[in-house]
């Protein structure tokens, strides 16, 4: 297993951490782990070199920290850093809530101290509110006390909020979402260099994106793979991406079988910071290309649409049309849609008022897609 240096902590840690979000479960039922299979998985990627775990106080409905906990005992808790987060969604965002949920966790895990203990989910609003509870200070008592060791956080809003939150603490380390998808998204690669440039390592989530990379590619991308002289997986290719950049500590992959956990490791073998020749980067170019060609609307996200006097989801919509276009998976925009219109923003709301399409950036044809889209899902 390649490693590399955890920034400017003194340690270096596996390029591949282990997400323990998707564990193997029983029944379908996200609740209850498959416990001898997923403490299997994880003692086997701590014996293949893994020396970096992920979870959080809400996975798996608060059993991922317990399972994790059973399979990091015999000797295995002093093999690895863990990480863990603080949802600052759930009850009130004050003092004893994030005392409770820390000696929860802490109990759970079995352990005295937290690695790697993250403010989960961060955007501008959460952080402010979370700030305005103290929540930095408090971090610092439970750095003074032992119990945590490396304030962080992960990341979901946009660029200049990650800028606004990076600048405003202490960091050990962000969590940001990334993949071959992702460049011109969220924190983006700029931030991944930002973080960089101010010693910050930067944890990946989702490298393929939700498991989208993972399965087959779509006609157009899969020719281009199959044009260039070196075969690899998609998912292989999502990685190698990835772990080519020097500011990258760790890539998570939340893996559901012992399976995936070995193809993980064989790529996790290779991954050599710098690893893509120009050639390479010149394939990711054309596959990215390739992706975004195949999006129908390219709806932005910008929301100015809404909200729609009606009650219609409109970016919902239009982002769940273009992902399920982007992957060639029409399954992907009927599972998404059903919810959508469970929660009651279908596009049979639609009264073609037309109010959107007035403020609509990219002049968006709303009204006749709505219109479409419930024909379509009646």
């Amino acid at each position: 297993m390649k490693t590399r240096p955890f920034g400017q902590l003194g340690f270096d840690v596996s390029a591949f951490g282990m997400g323990c979000m998707r564990l193997p479960i029983l029944d379908g039922d996200n609740r209850k782990i498959n416990e001898p299979e997923a403490i299997a998985m994880i003692r086997h990627a701590i014996d293949s070199g893994v020396t970096y775990i992920d979870t959080a106080y809400v996975y798996h409905g608060g059993q991922s920290e317990v399972v994790l906990g059973k399979a990091l005992k015999d000797g295995y808790r002093e093999k690895v850093k863990i990480a863990t987060k603080l949802p600052l969604w759930e009850g009130n965002v004050n003092e004893e809530t994030f005392e409770r949920i820390l000696n929860e966790s802490l109990e759970r895990l079995g352990v005295d101290s937290i690695d790697f203990y993250l403010l989960h989910s961060m955007n501008a609003e959460r952080f402010r509110t979370a700030k305005e509870a103290g929540v930095l200070e408090w971090l610092d008592r439970k750095v003074a006390e032992g119990k945590i060791k490396y304030p962080s956080f992960s990341f979901h809003d946009d660029n200049a909020a990650f800028h606004e939150i990076l600048d405003a603490y202490d960091w050990k380390m962000c969590q940001v979402q990334m993949n071959i998808l992702d460049t011109e998204n969220q924190a983006q690669l700029e931030g991944i260099r930002y973080a960089g440039s101010k010693g910050i390592p930067v944890v990946i989530m989702e490298p393929l994106r939700g498991g989208a990379l993972a399965g087959a590619a779509p006609a157009n991308v899969q020719a281009i793979y199959d044009a260039f002289p070196v075969r690899r997986s998609p998912i292989e290719w999502a990685f190698r991406f990835l772990y080519d950049m020097p500011e990258i500590a760790v890539i998570l992959s939340g893996v559901s079988t012992m399976e995936q956990l070995d193809d993980n490791l064989r790529i996790f073998d290779q991954a050599e910071i710098g690893a893509m020749s120009d050639a390479e980067h010149k394939l990711m170019e054309e596959i990215i290309t390739a992706y975004k060609s195949r999006v129908r609307i390219g709806c932005t996200g910008c929301r100015y649409c809404m909200p729609c006097p009606f009650g219609v989801g409109i970016p919902d919509i239009f982002g769940a049309s273009d992902r399920a276009s982007m992957f060639d998976r029409p399954e992907m925009f009927e599972k998404d849609y059903a919810r959508i219109a469970k929660d009651g923003h279908g596009a049979d709301k639609c009264v073609a008022c037309g109010a959107c399409a007035k403020v609509c950036p990219q002049k968006i044809s709303i009204p006749q897609l709505m219109a479409e889209f419930a024909e379509k899902m009646k």
